[in-house]
């Protein structure tokens, strides 16, 4: 009799996590997709010298231009 009651306690819990699993499911599918027009953006910031960042360019002037 225990085992019986423990067995439906069991198929019942089982059935209880796949039907929350397909809502889940469902609900996921339903979200809207974001449009990268829609992507949330930085503010523009002014440059902060107090960062201790080194901007080094990737692609230095030439220095022959600099000497003529």
């Amino acid at each position: 009799m225990l085992d019986a009651y423990i067995i439906d306690a069991i198929r019942r819990e089982e059935l209880e996590r796949e039907r929350q699993a397909e809502e889940g499911r469902r609900i996921w599918l339903e979200l809207p997709v974001p449009q990268a027009w829609e992507a949330p953006r930085a503010p523009d910031q002014e440059p902060d010298d107090d960062r201790g960042v080194l901007i080094i360019p990737l692609y230095p002037e030439d220095e022959t231009e600099d000497a003529a």
